[in-house]
C-alpha cells in the first residue's frame, strides 16, 4: 500500500501534456536516472544517435523508474522514459481494482524492451547474505525511484526486518556506507554501473551481497556479475536482475499538433534505434549488447507510433518526412515487423 501511495503521489505532481512548445525545433525529452547510472548513459547514446540524423533529444536526470513512468504519462514534451519491468508488473497488479492506478497508466505503452539490470546490494564485508540485513541500517533509494520499489519488494518478500530503511539514492548512499553511517544500500543498475567503477571502494571492507533466495525467482531473473567487473569485486557474484524497458505514450495523431509531433518523434527514434542497433552495441554502453527486443513484458502493449516507425518503408525526418498512420495495437504485429527486419540483415 505504501508503494502504491508513493506512485499516486508522483502522478499528482505533473499535468498531462497536450500543448505544443514554441521553439524552432519541437522539444523531445527522455527521462533516465541519476548522473552515474546506466539509464542516463543509455539515454545519451540514443540522443547521440539522434544527432546523426538531426533530431535533438534532451536527456533528463530523474529519481528513476516511477518518476520516469509518470513523466511519460504526464510531463510536457516527455516522449520517452526508461522503467524497470517489476515497476510495470507492480502497476498491473493494482490496475484491475484501483481507478487511480488505471488513470495513471492509461495510454502508456512499450517502446522497446532493453536489457537486464542487476540488483546490487553493496554492504560491509560481514554481511554475507540478505538475511544478515536484519536489524541493519540500509539505504533503499528515494521514494519515486525503481530502486526504492525493488528494494522494498525484496525485503518484504524475504521478510527481512531491517533496523532502518533509509531513503537515499545510491550516489548519496555510497559515501555514507564508506564512512560507516549505514550498513548497506540497494542499487538497481545495469552492470557495469559507473557508480562502482568510478569511485574507490575497498574490497576488504565492502562487497556485493549474493542474492539467491528462491522466493525471489518468481519475479526476478537469476544473473551473475563476473569477477573483475568492478575492481573491488575479485570473485563472481550470483544475484538477480530485472528488465529495463523504454516506455512511451500512445499519441493520437488526429487530436492536435502536439500529439502529431510527439508521435512523429516516437516513430523517428524507433526507426533510428532499430536501424542502428549494431552501432549502439559497438559504441554505446556495454548493456546495448544484451538488448533483447523480443522480451516484451506481459500485460503491456507496444505503442502505435513505435510500430509506425518500424515499418520497412518508414523514413525518419532526417531522410524524408512520412505521415504516421494509426495501426492496430497488437504485440504480434510488433514481433512480425521485428522478424521482417532481422531477415534483412
Amino acid at each position: 500500500m505504501m508503494l502504491r501511495q508513493a506512485f499516486i503521489a508522483v502522478t499528482m505532481l505533473t499535468a498531462l501534456a497536450t500543448s505544443p512548445v514554441s521553439a524552432a525545433e519541437f522539444e523531445k525529452n527522455i527521462m533516465t536516472g541519476g548522473p552515474q547510472g546506466t539509464y542516463i548513459q543509455i539515454g545519451r547514446d540514443v540522443a547521440t544517435l539522434g544527432k546523426t540524423c538531426g533530431p535533438t533529444l534532451n536527456v533528463k536526470e530523474s529519481a528513476g523508474s516511477l518518476e520516469n513512468f509518470v513523466g511519460v504519462r504526464n510531463s510536457r514534451n516527455t516522449q520517452f522514459g526508461i522503467v524497470q519491468s517489476d515497476v510495470l508488473e507492480y502497476l498491473k497488479t493494482f490496475e484491475a481494482d484501483d481507478p487511480e492506478v488505471q488513470q495513471a497508466v492509461r495510454g502508456v505503452r512499450i517502446m522497446f524492451p532493453l536489457y537486464n539490470e542487476e540488483i546490487h546490494v553493496l554492504a560491509r564485508a560481514e554481511i554475507k547474505d540478505m538475511g544478515d540485513l536484519a536489524g541493519k541500517k540500509v539505504a533503499v533509494g528515494v521514494k519515486d525511484s525503481g530502486t526504492f520499489l525493488t528494494s522494498s519488494l525484496i525485503l518484504d518478500i524475504l521478510q527481512v526486518k531491517t533496523g532502518e530503511r533509509v531513503p537515499l539514492n545510491p550516489d548519496a548512499a555510497l559515501p555514507k556506507l564508506l564512512s560507516g553511517e549505514i550498513d548497506a544500500f540497494f542499487y538497481v543498475a545495469g552492470a557495469p554501473a559507473a557508480l562502482f567503477k568510478n569511485n574507490p571502494i575497498d574490497g576488504t571492507k565492502f562487497h556485493l551481497v549474493p542474492i539467491t533466495e528462491a522466493p525471489l525467482l518468481a519475479t526476478y531473473t537469476p544473473s551473475r556479475i563476473e569477477a573483475g567487473t568492478y575492481e573491488f569485486q575479485k570473485q563472481p557474484v550470483d544475484l538477480i536482475a530485472v528488465k529495463a524497458v523504454m516506455m512511451t505514450y500512445d499519441y493520437d495523431v488526429k487530436r492536435n499538433a502536439y500529439q502529431r509531433d510527439s508521435c512523429k518523434a516516437v516513430s523517428d527514434f524507433s526507426n533510428l534505434i532499430l536501424n542502428n542497433l549494431d552501432t549502439l552495441q559497438a559504441t554505446g554502453h556495454p548493456k546495448w549488447k544484451d538488448v533483447d527486443l523480443t522480451a516484451l513484458p506481459p500485460g503491456w502493449q507496444v505503442g502505435v507510433c513505435v510500430k509506425a516507425g518500424m515499418a520497412l518503408d518508414y523514413k525518419p525526418a532526417c531522410t524524408a518526412p512520412s505521415a504516421v498512420s494509426a495501426q492496430p495495437d497488437a504485440n504480434e504485429e510488433y514481433l512480425n515487423l521485428l522478424k521482417e527486419r532481422l531477415k534483412k540483415k
